[in-house]
């Protein structure tokens, strides 16, 4: 299983689709990591993102988006319900699979250390990546918040970052931890008395007295009183008695609660617990869910959600990424009608030279894969550059910087597919003509899929070049796509015609 980390970004914006959109931009500009969620508040103004991937490409998805959101969130114009430091509020890193607390304390440690070299943002280390025990609580670390912090970072040597400057600027400081699983969790009221709410949050919250690993706040949201909680550890503190004791505590003031509300992504593990505890399911079993039992291992139904995806009414996934799948495929393709002759001992003389295709092909199909989201998020990315306010002179300039800037990604992805997609022309041209011949058919729709890559992604190269404004740098562009496009067509055809005798076909 490939080591998996979540991160959960935290940004102080949330009245904006504008920014949120280009900070997601930025994250999922990043080939390996994948958006999961995102949750924008405009009353607490605040935008919670949820995405995952392997630890390097987290990483740098996580140091693109503090970035991406210094340059476009200024503290000292934000106002909002919830408390902030930073434009980049907090960043979080949540081991899932095949990773350690530890690994992600690491992750923690150096994104931290970097903010603060290259970006000159104050870091601070929070939860089990935190230096001092002082900071373990975030809370803690929020305390007097963003305009107090501005004034003792530089006056109260307790108050030092450990990264980066003693000095606030615009974008404020940065919280950075590893953590476990939480869940966040709202609990709206019927009544705007807002002091009800943090009566009821004062009980509840395991600090004041309440309940062990429970985080609660009262706020007034869209003119109804909330009770905003973390649930730390849902394991040990389950969602279903915070809830009962948040409706008793309620009933003592004459209220009810009317909605709960989800932000962000929980475990699967906390919501079965809370359907158990309400429906008395003492001797529910995972395997009776159907999802759990669906997701077993039938390989047939994992195309159907990009499909779905691709069918919606929005503009991505288009063709750069069904380009960048099929040559996915055509990869998948190659490696099995190698594997399908390794082992056979009428094709001894070639295993060595099938064992090298399986291994290159893979390395190509991994790319292929990776380039698929790669290009949806250089399109968004463009697509968020074109939403930048455009009111004054600065602005269009900014705007306009920031356009030809997510442009060159956009034509560069594709072209990339193109790359991968001829070299895998020459791997399976070693398939159909060395490997086992009841699998040259395969190897032959491999070219097929190999050949529509190129070609598909070479439109999405072609109309995002023309829109570059550097015209030495789309002539060598385009230039080298038609050396590709040029190459692959001959070699395509060859190997079809080589498949066709060695298959026998009529």
């Amino acid at each position: 299983m490939k080591p998996i980390v979540e991160c959960i970004p935290n940004f102080s914006e949330g009245r904006r689709p504008q920014v949120v959109d280009a900070i997601l931009a930025a994250i999922t500009s990043v080939p390996g990591v994948t958006l999961l969620d995102h949750h924008s508040d405009s009353d607490h103004n605040r935008t919670v993102v949820t995405f995952i991937g392997e630890p390097e490409p987290v990483e740098r998805a996580a140091f693109a988006a503090i970035r991406r959101a210094a340059q476009l969130i200024d503290l000292d114009e934000h106002r909002g319900g919830h408390p902030r430091v930073g434009a980049t509020d907090v960043v979080p890193f949540v081991p899932v699979a095949g990773v350690t607390m530890n690994d992600c304390i690491e992750m923690a440690r150096r994104l931290g250390a970097r903010v603060g070299k290259e970006l000159g943002i104050p870091v601070y280390l929070y939860e089990a990546a935190a230096t001092r025990p002082d900071r373990s609580n975030l809370e803690e670390v929020r305390r007097g918040q963003y305009e107090g912090l501005k004034v003792e970072i530089e006056t109260n040597p307790s108050r030092a970052p450990d990264f980066g400057p003693a000095r606030l600027g615009p974008a404020g400081a940065t919280v950075i931890g590893a953590r476990p699983f939480l869940v966040a969790f709202n609990i709206y009221l019927n009544t705007d008395d807002v002091e009800v709410a943090k009566s009821i949050a004062k009980t509840v919250r395991h600090s004041t007295g309440g309940l062990r690993y429970v985080k609660a706040m009262g706020v007034l949201v869209e003119g109804k009183a909330q009770v905003s909680m973390n649930l730390t550890d849902f394991r040990q503190t389950a969602v279903a008695p915070v809830v009962e004791f948040v409706r008793r505590q309620a009933a003592r003031y004459g209220v009810s609660i009317t909605r709960t509300e989800l932000v962000g992504l929980a475990p699967q593990a906390a919501l079965v617990e809370a359907a158990q505890w309400y429906l008395q399911l003492d001797d529910l079993q995972p395997d009776q869910i159907l999802e759990n039992r669906l997701g077993e291992g039938d390989a047939r139904l994992a195309p159907l959600a990009f499909l779905d995806a691709t069918a919606a009414d929005a503009p991505t996934p288009g063709g750069g990424a069904v380009a960048a799948l099929a040559g996915a495929l055509a990869a998948a393709l190659t490696s099995m009608a190698a594997r399908l002759t390794v082992g056979k001992p009428r094709y001894a003389e070639v295993e060595a030279q099938m064992q090298e295709t399986i291994a290159q092909a893979e390395q190509l199909r991994a790319r292929l894969t990776a380039a698929v989201d790669a290009d949806s998020a250089a399109f968004d990315a463009v697509m968020a550059a074109t939403k930048l306010p455009q009111d004054t002179d600065q602005e269009q300039v900014a705007r306009q910087a920031a356009i030809q800037a997510a442009m060159l990604p956009a034509a560069q992805v594709p072209l990339e597919v193109a790359r991968a997609s001829l070299q895998l022309l020459e791997l399976a041209q070693v398939a159909v003509q060395s490997g086992n011949v009841s699998s040259v058919i395969d190897a032959a729709v491999a070219v097929w899929m190999a050949r529509a890559a190129i070609e598909g992604a070479g439109l999405n190269v072609r109309v995002n070049a023309a829109s570059l404004a550097d015209q030495a740098q789309a002539r060598v562009v385009l230039e080298e796509l038609d050396a590709l496009r040029s190459h692959a067509a001959k070699l395509a055809d060859q190997v079809l015609a080589a498949a066709e005798q060695r298959g026998k076909l009529p």
